[in-house]
């Protein structure tokens, strides 16, 4: 594959970036946001897969891990939570007497709709030596039922300080487990989930990148199919990716993950280029003609929709007192283990 030789420098079959909304539009709607935001006193956190516009007027755009530990040492008294349902959840949980809000309560998440909460009790069942690690990405129903939760973050960390007399029973997400166990050494049963978007990216494709562009690194993130991590020069978390870029000294990168954190890389690395990976339509051909590497659940929340739920603290988290609970404990659990000394942390 031939490198495009018009203004737009990326590679024919890269996909589409969406562009952010014009200022004459976003800058209204920004300054409404804000004085919303003194006004409550509340604190904005994003996703790194949200639109340009709600990562720019956001107090922290972060990771799973990042966004959790934020909300868990937050002062203000209203979360707006950009992201998905199961991240708005997640703050809930940390912080049962604030009130969270999400710009969109049908922001959901296909590793979420993966595993049911009565599923994962049934199989639980069946071993009563599991010791269940939760991928972030689940209900708050399943973090109530799980010993430790984990983002992509810390998986390695929280699966490495897992007991070794317990068998590990990860969820949901199945690529995510198949590399925590590559590098962690540690044998795990496997949930059957998947993130629609990031099995998308295939190897073909990834190919012909690495085949236009020798030289360029690619970094994937670990819900890639195997065939994908084994193409990357580095896999990680969307955290971890920021870091990788900034400090490679590499010029261009070729990003496997949901394209929404080009902005934020661009914004910390302006003098460096960003290639979004492409996907393979259903004839199996590259194309930049659809957004197969946006998540259409992220892209939900627009900057009128933080507006409104500032405007009218809804759609608000709720969530029974006994999960807030039971739910708690594995995010905590979580949490311990990530702050402590890499050398303490098995």
């Amino acid at each position: 594959m031939s490198t495009v030789t018009s203004p737009d420098p990326r590679p024919a079959g890269l996909a589409q970036l969406r562009r952010p909304l014009p200022a004459d539009q976003a800058e209204p709607l920004t300054r409404e946001i804000q004085e919303l935001k003194r006004t409550l006193k509340a604190v904005i956190l994003a996703h790194n897969y949200q639109v340009p516009e709600i990562q720019d007027v956001a107090d922290f755009v972060g990771d799973s891990l990042g966004l959790a530990q934020q909300a868990a040492k937050t002062n203000a008294e209203v979360i707006v939570f950009c992201g998905v349902h199961f991240m708005a959840e997640t703050a809930k949980i940390l912080n049962p007497t604030k009130t969270v809000v999400l710009p969109d309560q049908d922001a959901g998440c296909s590793l979420e709709e993966s595993c049911p909460a009565e599923q994962l009790a049934a199989l639980q069942q069946t071993n009563p030596n599991f010791y269940t690690i939760a991928y972030i990405n689940c209900s708050a129903a399943v973090k109530a039922l799980s010993d430790c939760i984990c983002t992509s973050g810390n998986a390695e960390r929280i699966v490495r300080a897992a007991p070794r007399d317990r068998d590990l029973l990860f969820v949901p997400d199945e690529n995510l487990g198949q590399w925590v166990m590559e590098t962690t050494g540690r044998s795990m049963r496997l949930w059957k989930g998947d993130c629609y978007v990031h099995v998308e990216f295939r190897k073909e494709s990834l190919q012909q990148i690495r085949d236009a562009h020798p030289q360029t690194p690619i970094v994937a993130h670990p819900e890639c199919r195997k065939e994908v991590r084994d193409l990357a020069d580095a896999v990680c978390s969307t955290e971890r990716m920021i870091t990788f870029c900034k400090t490679h000294p590499a010029r261009q990168f070729v990003v496997v993950t949901e394209s929404g954190i080009i902005h934020r890389l661009q914004k910390e690395c302006p003098d460096k280029t960003f290639l979004p990976a492409p996907v393979y339509d259903v004839l199996r051909l590259p194309t930049d003609n659809c957004r197969c590497s946006e998540c259409k659940y992220m892209k939900m929340n627009t900057l009128e929709k933080v507006r409104d739920c500032m405007k009218h603290r809804s759609p608000r988290i709720e969530l029974p007192a006994d999960i807030l609970d039971r739910a708690r404990r594995p995010i905590e659990r979580m949490l311990e283990i990530s702050a402590r000394p890499l050398e303490n942390a098995g």
